[in-house]
């Protein structure tokens, strides 16, 4: 089963296709300011992961490997042969699971607030089980609700509501249908996946912002030790969103690098 999905191809855009895939309790609405940045220079292809915003319906299991021959499906499943690739969290393990699985479909990997398959994250798994069991005794308001208000990847967000658009960013999270907290079932177990990872010949710009939680900036440093000649970047003054929270700079950044390597 592939992941529903949104193409935007304005008739100037020339480019390569870019392919943008989100995070957890989220939708491809979270590149918005992405998509008028881009879509006059690229084909835009937006992927909604199984059981967010468009894939709402697609039943689990949620894990990342099973996410990730979905996120594939769709890129299939739109005509696409070759793309640069811009994921954010769960996004950006997905694109590093297929750029090892098929390394010829990428022309280069853009990873927000990177996170490495298989790999343990202590701060994300433990609020993701407090979410799952919010969800599941006390409901889905209550899950997200919580998961807005008091996870710290959203700190930034809150603390610059204005600036940062919160009330837009909430109300996108408060869509969430939620059945990744609320499925109960098992899902295929990822291992870590390094060697594969230092073995990719992509070209790979990976950021997170200034005040990102240690356990991201951890999976950051490990990234830059697995691929060295990648180029990292830190967003100032963004927290867990960047694209979301400072657009301006990284969609300068981004441009800079797709420049580089078309």
């Amino acid at each position: 089963m592939a992941a529903k999905f949104k193409c935007i191809h304005e008739p100037g855009a020339k480019s390569a296709w870019l392919v943008m895939v989100h995070g957890m309790s989220q939708d491809h609405r979270v590149f918005s300011a992405q998509v008028e940045a881009f879509k006059d220079r690229h084909p835009i292809l937006l992927i909604d992961l199984p059981g967010h915003g468009l894939s709402a319906g697609i039943p689990g299991p949620f894990g990342h490997w099973e996410m990730a021959e979905q996120v594939a499906g769709a890129i299939a499943a739109a005509g696409i042969e070759r793309c640069h690739y811009w994921g954010t969290h769960t996004g950006t393990a997905l694109g590093l699971l297929l750029a090892t699985w098929e390394p010829a479909r990428f022309h280069s990997l853009i990873l927000e607030g990177a996170v490495l398959p298989g790999h343990v994250m202590p701060s994300v798994d433990r609020e993701l089980q407090r979410a799952r069991e919010t969800a599941q005794t006390k409901g889905m308001a209550a899950a997200r609700r919580q998961w807005f208000a008091q996870t710290d990847w959203f700190a930034v967000i809150r603390q610059h509501p204005g600036l940062c658009r919160a009330a837009e960013h909430a109300a996108i999270i408060g869509q969430f249908p939620g059945a990744p907290w609320l499925y109960q079932g098992a899902s295929r177990q990822v291992e870590p996946i390094d060697g594969q990872i230092a073995a990719l010949d992509l070209p790979v710009l990976f950021y997170n912002g200034e005040h990102d939680l240690p356990d991201f900036i951890a999976a950051a440093d490990q990234l830059e030790t697995l691929l060295p000649k990648a180029r990292r970047t830190a967003i100032a003054d963004a927290g867990g969103f960047p694209a979301w929270e400072f657009p301006e700079p990284v969609n300068a950044l981004v441009a800079d690098f797709l420049t580089t390597v078309s």
